[in-house]
């Protein structure tokens, strides 16, 4: 099949726990669409989307010059642990390592406390003779003779996918790529993953551990990303297929079928990256981004339009979030918390008789009470909808007509009776619970990375954001919010900003003292080459830009931070400039440096991107000629206030840029609904975005 790529037309999914999300921009247009995720078949529900906005717009799939894709599958499989059957082949010696961990209790006064299983079991913690050297060089030669139990373990077994990871392997993966060569031959049809290249760094807990979450996700991502590929080719896309990963990047399909693990809180990381999108545009440079869907929120901090990055996210946490609890896999990602309140959070009343929300969630299926779909459990949007804040006319677009007598039937039944609640108070109390989980866990977040969340402006976006971002202002003490346009579907157009990258880093331990700036800059032209390959398979090659940093720490310390280095080739002078870069770093972080104290370098990073696509493409839509008046007027409880009191009901398109709309007030439009608390007041911006701004104290 022909491919298409000069169409100006780009179309990005993304898949979440409660919603599948799709937006399509082109020739200065925009459509989007929302539908309930198929948890089955996951690209039905993609399709589905697609299909809708394709025959809104008019367009064909051949007129699609790029597709961008992220979706939860990976992260959930490891958190629902539905993974493939899956074998480590390591050192022998080191097969407990996944399982030792470092030896900490995320829980320290709890006596029972069980630590979460390990994915891959003991008996398929497979080992072989070898031994790699730090230095990489060949201590014990590989016993490739212990191969053929191993072959007949896993066909006896039927492991369906296999992790290698040897010791030292980062340095030189020879072994791993020999075992990788034999199991191949012999057992067609395995799935395997090495090391050297999943996480070809030091830390032999994080690079196996992240290496076997690889190979358990694996097949299943392979295979989905397959069929969704294979689907779109049928119906005529012969665009590019690109994945958006948890760095803030996109990759080629073909890279993320072989390292999914990537693609971990790859929806989350569109999110951050529109919001940096639209602090640019605003001119804010202190951000909060708040992404609240119907399963998690999300909350990023943004200094001066970049998110905060981190080297690693623990996914799949065992006890309610608890920090250690889960699986530390070692990837590019932006940082950010995620809490496990959403509109589908289920409510309940503790043994303590306490109103408890999440991190359950109801999902799509059956989704919240009010959906009419068999949902049983109260959740945060049975409580909004009593409470008065979505009008379920207009919900998702019109898509789900949410019904008021099973949302008040499930809190009388559940809440209210059982707590000697009224029904009011009950659906106030899900609701500021979750509104107060979420506040307190972006003052932690903030306050662990020496920031204030007060002086900063909110962007709000998913499907539930918008409706609980006021509130969460007002408990945070922050003055201005904003909600872009279509912020239904905010991360599925962080995508479509999203710049083509990729990111390798190399453990290479080198002392300052004794650097070779020869052997760095022969690791560095190995690494620029592997990574201007992936980009290069998704963009045009003239665009790319290469950065490189290094993980840089004082002799004899644990843990290293950051530094930017030169895009050039390194010489013997440069050794003092790393030293001056990084003591200047390290104050900036710690208030001191330490003089005379001799410095290393773990790991090299090589970032490869592709020129950023300019701007934002789609325009905001005229006002409709219901310019200038409000729709109708509804009750909502404005927890300011402390009572219900009349709200106008505004058609965001109805808004004329720099109206001013008093609260309490709420916007409606397809995909959310921003409530405006009494304490703000709403306008519309030129860029059509919703600008929320604290009143004036009276």
């Amino acid at each position: 099949m022909e491919t298409r790529t000069g169409s100006d037309a780009r179309l990005a999914a993304d898949i979440g726990g409660t919603f599948t999300d799709v937006a399509l921009e082109w020739s200065g247009r925009r459509m989007t669409a929302k539908v309930l995720t198929d948890h089955v078949a996951p690209e039905k529900g993609v399709i589905a989307a697609v299909a809708q906005v394709l025959e809104k717009s008019g367009l064909g799939y051949g007129d699609i010059g790029a597709f961008i894709h992220g979706t939860t599958l990976a992260t959930n499989a490891l958190i629902e642990k539905r993974g493939a059957k899956t074998a480590l082949v390591t050192t022998r010696g080191f097969r407990d390592v996944i399982e030792i961990g470092r030896e900490s209790r995320f829980d320290q006064y709890d006596l029972y406390l069980t630590k979460p299983e390990a994915i891959v079991p003991r008996h398929l913690r497979l080992t072989l003779d070898e031994r790699i050297a730090a230095s990489g060089d060949v201590a014990r030669p590989l016993d490739e003779s212990g191969l053929d139990a191993i072959v007949e373990t896993l066909r006896a077994q039927k492991v369906g996918s296999v992790a290698i990871g040897f010791l030292h392997s980062y340095a030189n993966p020879d072994h791993e790529n020999r075992v990788a060569e034999v199991l191949g031959a012999r057992l067609p049809g395995l799935h395997v993953s090495r090391s050297s290249v999943v996480c070809p760094e030091i830390r032999e807990y994080e690079r196996l551990l992240t290496t076997c979450a690889n190979a358990y996700v694996k097949p299943i991502i392979s295979s989905y990303l397959g069929r969704l590929a294979a689907d779109l080719a049928d119906l005529g896309m012969g665009c590019p297929v690109l994945l958006m990963t948890s760095g803030g990047g996109l990759t080629t399909l073909e890279n993320a079928r072989e390292i999914p693990i990537r693609l971990v809180e790859s929806g989350p990381a569109g999110g951050a990256i529109l919001a940096a999108h639209v602090g640019e545009k605003c001119g804010e440079r202190r951000l909060l981004s708040f992404d609240m869907g119907g399963t998690t929120a999300k909350i990023c901090l943004i200094d001066d339009y970049e998110p905060l990055k981190s080297r690693t996210f623990e996914v799949a946490r065992s006890k309610r979030f608890a920090k250690g609890s889960g699986m530390p896999i070692r990837i590019p990602v932006i940082e950010m918390v995620e809490i496990g309140t959403g509109g589908g959070s289920m409510a309940r009343i503790d043994e303590m008789g306490q109103i408890r929300v999440g991190p359950q969630s109801a999902g799509s299926m059956p989704g919240p009470a009010s959906y009419g779909r068999g949902g049983t459990a109260p959740t945060v949007t049975d409580a909004d909808l009593v409470l008065g804040k979505i009008d379920p006319e207009v919900f998702a677009g019109g898509s789900i007509r949410l019904d008021a007598a099973l949302a008040e039937s499930v809190l009388d039944c559940d809440i209210a009776g059982p707590g000697g609640l009224a029904r009011t108070t009950a659906a106030l109390g899900i609701v500021e619970i979750a509104e107060e989980n979420m506040a307190n866990a972006t003052r932690v977040h903030a306050a662990e990375r020496g920031k204030d969340a007060t002086d900063r402006t909110l962007i709000a976006f998913g499907g539930a954001a918008p409706l609980h971002a006021a509130r969460l202002a007002e408990k945070l003490g922050i003055a201005r919010v904003i909600v872009p346009r279509d912020a239904g579907v905010g991360s599925a157009l962080g995508f479509l900003r999203a710049p083509v990258a990729y990111e390798l880093v190399r453990s290479r331990f080198v002392q300052m003292a004794r650097f070779d700036p020869d052997e760095t800059n022969a690791l560095f032209a190995g690494m620029e080459r592997d990574a201007v390959a992936v980009v290069a398979g998704a963009a045009d090659p003239a665009t790319v830009t290469v950065t490189r940093h290094a993980y840089v720490r004082y002799s004899g310390q644990g843990h290293e931070i950051e530094v930017d280095l030169p895009s050039r080739d390194l010489g013997a002078g440069d050794a003092q400039l790393i030293r001056d870069t990084f003591d200047a770093r390290y104050v900036d972080l710690f208030g001191r440096s330490i003089p005379n104290a001799g410095i290393e370098v773990l790991s090299w990073v090589v970032v490869a991107t592709a020129a950023r696509r300019a701007g934002e493409t789609a325009r905001p839509a005229p006002p409709s000629a219901q310019r200038g008046a409000q729709v109708r007027t509804t009750q909502m409880y404005d927890a300011a206030l402390r009572r219900f009191a009349e709200a106008e009901i505004w058609q965001r398109d109805a808004i004329a840029p720099g109206q001013r709309i008093s609260g309490p007030a709420i916007i409606v439009e397809p995909a959310t609904s921003t409530i405006v608390t009494s304490t703000f007041d709403a306008t519309l911006d030129d860029h059509g975005y919703i600008i929320l701004n604290a009143k004036a104290a009276p």
